[in-house]
């Protein structure tokens, strides 16, 4: 298993987004806005990354 890494950041409100939305955001560990967080490159952390890439900044590690 490779131990490659995800920087994301929260670089848009939640305010009135769909509730899986809010769900993908909150498992990703992001709570506040501008907070960045680094994951792990797994398929699981990919799907919530894509679901809500829109929110999101993603920069390789």
């Amino acid at each position: 298993m490779s131990d490659k890494k995800i920087k994301v950041t929260l670089v848009k409100s939640l305010n009135g987004r769909l509730e899986n939305h809010k769900l993908c955001v909150k498992g990703l560990g992001l709570r506040k806005m501008h907070q960045s967080r680094e994951v792990l490159d797994t398929p699981e952390n990919r799907g919530m990354i894509n679901k809500v890439a829109y929110l999101l900044k993603v920069e390789e590690v």
